[in-house]
């Protein structure tokens, strides 16, 4: 399978902040198979900063292992998933049973936990699954939207009309998450699967950079900055620490440069030729 590396371009920063001692954040990419990973833990002493840590070697050693040859595009037919979902499921499932058994034999890490975000990019399209509140957006063009939804206590009033999306902003709440990995033996991972274009910028964070710069700050670095995509990375943790810093903060950005549609098959390309 070819590598990606030519089509998509990648960046990342992360930084404790400006109150916390010390980064319980932790964030992996490999250009290569065009997978990133971000995690932001939470536990005692430096139980967060362990959960995170197993959370993203677990998954990008795991996907790494099983990628070769795998068409990332085929359906199964008892999910309905694609390769690539089915794939970020099992292996973000893994890493919640690492930090699980590790919590209950090693009391220092009791309750220790972190969210989850993670993207795969093939055939033109990306998959991304994800646990907790940290984020996926996508600038394309003129629009920035955020693509991943909170499994947060916010999310959750902001969808029943509890509370507005501007009164959010200012709500004591924000940390609380409903769900993440290593708190129970399962999880439910959510993944979803949508087409990319060549523009595209795909920015991966932890609340610490979504709790502290608006969207529209977000989109107006990107904008500015995407032809220097590793200074546009260093601009959003700055502004983040320029606003406060009182989280770890954590960026991973992903350019799609170019097409990577999967190669065909003999058999396919020769069904194409009849159409």
């Amino acid at each position: 399978m070819a590598s990606l590396s030519a089509a998509l371009e990648f960046a990342s920063a992360t930084d404790p902040g400006r109150v916390r001692s010390h980064n319980e954040d932790s964030i992996g990419t490999d250009p290569e198979i065009g997978l990133a990973v971000l995690a932001d833990g939470m536990g005692g002493y430096n139980a967060g900063e362990v959960a995170s840590g197993i959370a993203v070697a677990v998954v990008s050693s795991e996907i790494k292992r099983v990628f070769s040859g795998r068409q990332l595009s085929r359906l199964d037919p008892d999910s309905g998933l694609t390769e690539a979902e089915r794939i970020a499921k099992e292996h973000a499932a893994k890493a919640n049973t690492s930090i699980f058994e590790a919590a209950r034999s090693q009391p220092q890490y009791s309750g220790m936990g972190t969210t989850l975000v993670v993207t795969l990019f093939f055939d033109n399209r990306i998959c991304v699954a994800h646990v907790g509140d940290s984020r996926l957006y996508r600038m394309r063009g003129d629009s920035f939207e955020q693509i991943t939804r909170d499994h947060s206590l916010l999310q959750e009033q902001i969808d029943s009309g509890m509370i507005t999306k501007e009164a959010a902003k200012l709500s004591q709440n924000k940390n609380l998450v409903t769900r993440a990995l290593g708190i129970d033996a399962d999880v439910d991972t959510e993944v979803h699967v949508y087409d990319t274009k060549a523009g595209d910028v795909y920015l991966l964070c932890s609340d610490g950079l979504s709790d502290m710069v608006e969207d529209e700050d977000m989109q107006l670095t990107l904008s500015s900055l995407q032809a220097n995509l590793q200074l546009a990375a260093d601009q959003l943790v700055q502004q983040a620490n320029d606003n406060g810093g009182r989280d770890n903060i954590s960026v991973i950005l992903v350019r799609v440069k170019d097409d990577y549609a999967a190669p065909k098959g003999w058999i396919a390309r020769l069904f194409s030729w009849f159409k």
